[in-house]
């Protein structure tokens, strides 16, 4: 059974990979649900102020290497010391976990994201995969 949760936890790595290479490559400066939000269309928002949308762009590029980089720590550590049944292992994740994905989430729902029903249940694999872990060490 450590071997099903490092997988679980496994694919909450690469599902981190793939959200910050979507921020990297294909996210825009400001998604629909990010005017809504402001409560003014996108190009009143981007024509208010000069060079926002380049400026946001940058820092996306920065939020998603972050993003991806976690995810490449959490599939490391989800295969080799999950795998394995290290305590401190568990605990890495778990608190990687909360920092990461689950406050992206927490955030999301705050704005009433798009998104935010995807990252919860990216969430809810997270804690199967943890508890998964934990019951079987």
């Amino acid at each position: 059974m450590t071997s099903l949760a490092a997988w679980l936890l496994t694919a909450c790595g690469v599902a981190l990979i793939l959200i910050g290479g979507f921020f990297v490559a294909l996210r825009p400066p400001l998604l629909p649900e990010d005017a809504r939000f402001m409560g003014a269309p996108a190009d009143a928002i981007l024509g208010a102020i000069p060079g926002l949308g380049t400026w946001l762009r940058r820092v996306f590029w920065v939020l998603g290497g972050y993003i991806a980089s976690t995810g490449v720590l959490v599939v490391y550590v989800a295969s080799t010391g999950v795998r394995t049944g290290s305590v401190g292992a568990l605990a890495v994740i778990a608190v990687a976990g909360v920092m990461s994905i689950g406050w992206m989430s927490v955030v999301n729902f705050m704005i009433r994201s798009d998104f935010r029903w995807v990252l919860l249940g990216l969430d809810c694999l997270w804690v199967i995969g943890l508890a998964v872990a934990a019951a079987t060490r």
